[in-house]
């Protein structure tokens, strides 16, 4: 029989092995389970971006306003199937409470030190990992639909702006220089030159799965039912019972589950992200656009072009509806005129949601020798390399490199 290793990691996301590089870093070895395989949940199908400048969370009085709206309309930008409205209901209580003013500054805060953390890691993480060519500094532009809707976007930028954060407000034909193209509709834009993003999230995650191995680390395809904590250590149980002396939770929407067995309830909630992923020559397109106010992106993979986002609040057990990505598609050929919409191909993913939009980020409850990672919603790619290092923090004991108080599972 083997040795035990000295962690076992729950998570084959960017999260997951990220934390699982930056522990072997540490000296530590280090096994990864998943229950699909490496990069099989929302690491594959996400934007590609590091959005580091996305310091604002979600949950604010802005969303509060839109959000009566969107859920009008089935297929808008937030969505919550009927059948699953009551379940949501308390998580949708908790998200209320997190958009008063004095919470959402608080929250902005822990945001901004947890992106400031992430970013500073990034770079050295890439090249640590092998990974740095998959880097792209190729911008963001967020577009508005009339004087109305860019003024209120304001405050946000000037928040930004107040982070140092460098970005220039755009006139229509301004906005043709950065991305032409776009139809009329859209009068304002914001862009944001030191927007980062990846070739492809799912070829990095891979990247990063082959990097842990080749490492000498153990990646096994195995579904974690239970945590136990024991004497020295905590048992896993996964098909069979494998024991070690710390375990990270990072298995995206279904971290809860785990959580659970340890005797926690954590709010946690899957919002189903949809995309298509058009050929690579189905618009040419020179920045990822941001259509916020019909809540998606149009990104350049070196996969294809992708057109997804928007949140639809129905768990990880109701049958996708791909609906929700026809009509983003059929948005964007709208938005973009030139857009070529065949030859996609569709998909569907559960984003891992915390009300309050950050994630949960410490350890847990029954025992400090289980550390949570989970909960990144939107941002699991962003803030990957960042939680990496808190997670490597706290598994060997030192000093987490930001204050983890605003990311502590128990703060519900």
């Amino acid at each position: 029989m083997s040795a035990a290793p000295d962690v076992i990691v729950i998570g084959a996301g960017v999260v997951g092995l990220s934390a699982a590089l930056a522990l072997q870093a540490r000296g530590l070895t280090v096994t990864v389970l998943d229950r699909e395989g490496p990069a099989a949940g929302a690491s594959a199908g996400n934007a590609g971006a590091f959005a580091f400048t996305d310091i604002l969370p979600l949950a604010s009085p802005g969303l509060l306003r839109k959000a009566p709206g969107w859920l009008l309309d089935p297929l808008g930008p937030l969505s919550i199937p009927p059948r699953y409205a009551l379940k949501v209901a308390p998580w949708m209580l908790r998200l209320a409470r997190a958009c008063a003013p004095e919470r959402v500054a608080a929250s902005a805060a822990a945001q901004t030190a947890l992106m400031d953390l992430s970013k500073a890691e990034l770079i050295p993480f890439l090249a640590a990992t092998g990974t740095g060519p998959m880097l792209r500094k190729e911008g963001n532009l967020q577009v508005y639909e009339g004087e109305a809707e860019f003024a209120a976007s304001l405050p946000g930028w000037q928040a930004r702006a107040d982070h140092g954060i460098a970005f220039r407000h755009l006139t229509a034909a301004e906005m043709a220089g950065v991305q032409p193209g776009l139809a009329p509709r859209f009068t304002h834009g914001t862009f944001t030159p030191g927007w980062y993003s990846i070739a492809d999230p799912r070829l990095y995650t891979l990247a990063l799965a082959d990097r842990f191995r080749a490492q000498g680390g153990t990646l096994e395809r195995a579904e974690a039912t239970a945590l136990l904590p024991v004497e020295g250590g905590v048992e896993v149980a996964a098909g069979e019972t494998r024991r070690a002396g710390r375990v990270v939770l990072a298995a995206g929407a279904f971290s809860h589950r785990l959580a659970h067995t340890l005797g926690e309830r954590i709010p946690l909630e899957a919002e189903r992200g949809y995309n298509t992923t058009l050929p690579a020559d189905a618009l040419d397109l020179r920045t990822q656009v941001t259509f916020g106010g019909h809540g998606f992106v149009v990104t350049r993979l070196s996969t294809g072009i992708r057109v997804g986002g928007a949140v639809e609040l129905g768990g990880v057990d109701l049958p996708a509806n791909f609906a929700r990505a026809d009509a983003m598609l059929r948005k964007a050929a709208a938005f973009l005129p030139s857009l070529r919409t065949t030859g996609g191909e569709q998909w569907m993913g559960f984003r891992p949601s915390l009300p309050d939009t950050l994630p949960a980020i410490g350890p847990a409850r029954a025992t400090p020798r289980v550390t949570y990672a989970f909960g990144h919603g939107h941002l699991g790619l962003t803030q990957s390399a960042g939680t990496a290092r808190l997670v490597a923090d706290l598994v060997t004991g030192a000093a987490p490199a930001i204050d983890l108080a605003p990311f502590s599972p128990q703060r519900f």
